[in-house]
């Protein structure tokens, strides 16, 4: 099987791949062996305006086409992605430094909400009522936005954008896909393959760039939606921007996601569910377990003394060995900052149980690899707990009791997910109806819904009203018009008072 190398990769725009012509360029890394492996264009902004301006023209005829067409296009390019799979688990496991089986993971995962979208003509269809009065009927259609636009990082670089643009153009949207610089070959791919599933030239396209694309997307009039997921800080400011430029926006910030451990749970599968959800992608995942919260210091010190040696044990490796249990980080700059959030940890008193940070890797010692990091005893008042790490790093903060494990996620500034592990229904019920937190898992550690409910943190992880994917996808991506409608025979006379139904 070959190894992927990215080469230079521009941009696909109407239907084609082009090279940038802006001048401006970013490096792509191989994160196992440290090596550049290609360049990546940086788009201007009027090459972004381009951009927008075929999918506004492609815009006009693709929302005439009735659904059940779209879907056949979605169905279509189902079947190719999953035809294609292997070959872009490839791409992101050489960009991202996630393993192949995790990058399958990434694709499969994405490929759900493309089966969601698969159900377009049922699930754009509006509402009506007969005789909402006297002769009147009111009914409801769904209708898309135009051209439409995703932000997505570079840890899911084939999931998120899936979340983002099948179900977008499923309602008739025209999208453009802004990805991460750092693993730009699988969106770029994802963007070819609808075309052979059959879109129009301009509904779908990718266009790799930094912050002057960005700005671009959010300042022109003709984009009518954005959706993003990164950090937090980036969030806000899509979200603030895109509000002042009459935009809608959904942004999807960063997170601190808790595991609740009360005293009752099997311990045995708790810590097999938690060394995956915390270490899993070397922990770039949004969604990552990367505090455990035990209640009660004997729950704690069971836990530490069956968690130490899976955490050392850790298979650390070439993010195309098929054995790894994790990879590389995605860069060098991310993995010393990682490292640098640990030194801040055991600065403010943490106790580090396991340390990571000289972790090399024989005959890989350029990559940008980590061990797993362990560290007890972190407080609400450490910075290291009040931010996201993003790397392989799990924090114990230790509860007293119930209501201290259910405060400490519901205080935290971001509210992304959360699982509780317990054999007792009532705690598990009462836990997840008090928790202030978008997403809840019950002994389930990575509480991701399933394509046809939604996606979406609370607090400093979620900026806007509606989530991703599911019926709320389907909200987000169109606008409602409602009208009421009377075929009288005769009218007589005016009315000057507001109508009624009564």
């Amino acid at each position: 099987m070959a190894e992927h190398r990215t080469g230079q990769v521009g941009h696909f725009i109407n239907g084609q791949r082009v090279n940038g012509e802006g001048g401006r360029k970013g490096v792509v890394f191989n994160p196992t062996t440290g090596e550049v492996q290609g360049e990546v264009a940086l788009a201007s902004a009027s090459e972004m305006s381009a951009a927008i301006e075929f999918a506004d023209r492609a815009f006009a005829d693709w929302s005439q086409i009735n659904p059940q067409r779209r879907a056949r296009v979605m169905f279509r390019f189902k079947e190719l992605v999953e035809k294609d799979i292997d070959n872009l688990a490839r791409m992101i496991s050489s960009e991202h430094g996630k393993t192949l089986p995790d990058a399958r993971g990434d694709v499969q995962r994405g490929l759900e909400v493309v089966e969601f979208a698969c159900g377009i003509p049922h699930l754009q269809k509006g509402e009506y009522t007969e005789a909402a009065g006297p002769g009147i009927d009111v009914y409801s259609m769904r209708q898309p936005l135009g051209v439409v636009a995703g932000i997505t990082p570079f840890n899911f670089p084939a999931m998120i954008p899936m979340w983002m643009f099948s179900v977008a153009i499923a309602c008739g949207n025209a999208f453009i896909n802004k990805p991460s610089e750092k693993d730009p070959s699988c969106p770029m791919r994802l963007a070819e393959l609808m075309m052979e599933a059959g879109a129009p030239a301009g509904i779908l396209n990718c266009v790799n760039g930094d912050k002057e694309a960005v700005d671009t997307l959010i300042q022109d009039p003709r984009v009518k939606a954005i959706s993003f997921v990164g950090s937090s800080d980036i969030a806000h400011y899509i979200y603030s921007e895109g509000a002042r430029h009459h935009t809608r926006v959904q942004a999807f910030g960063g997170a601190k996601n808790h595991m609740i451990i009360l005293p009752d749970a099997d311990m045995e599968s708790v810590v097999n569910q938690l060394i995956g959800s915390a270490y899993g992608s070397a922990g770039e995942r949004c969604m990552a377990t990367p505090v455990a919260v035990p209640v009660g210091d004997k729950t704690a010190d069971k836990l530490i003394n069956m968690l130490r040696p899976k955490v050392e044990s850790l298979r650390i490796g070439p993010s195309t060995a098929d054995d790894a249990d994790l990879g590389p980080l995605v860069t060098a700059a991310h993995r010393d900052r990682v490292k640098r959030w640990i030194d801040l940890a055991i600065e403010e008193g943490q106790e580090l149980l396991i340390d990571g940070r000289e972790f090399s890797l024989q005959g890989y010692e350029n990559g940008f690899f980590m061990g797993g990091t362990l560290l007890d005893r972190a407080k609400p008042e450490h910075k290291s707990y009040q931010e996201e790490i993003f790397g392989p790093v799990l924090q114990i903060a230790r509860a007293a009791d119930f209501d201290e494990a259910v405060a400490l996620p519901s205080k935290h500034q971001y509210g992304n997910g959360v699982a509780i592990f317990t054999r007792n229904g009532a705690a598990a019920r009462e836990f997840a109806q008090r928790v202030n937190v978008g997403m809840v898992g019950v002994n389930v550690p990575i509480p991701v819904p399933v394509a046809y409910h939604t996606f979406g943190g609370w607090k400093r992880s979620g900026f806007g009203d509606v989530n991703q994917h599911g019926p709320e996808g389907v909200r987000f991506w169109t606008k409602i018009k409602t009208i009421t409608q009377r075929w009288p025979e005769d009218v007589q006379g005016s009315e000057f008072v507001i109508p009624t139904m009564g």
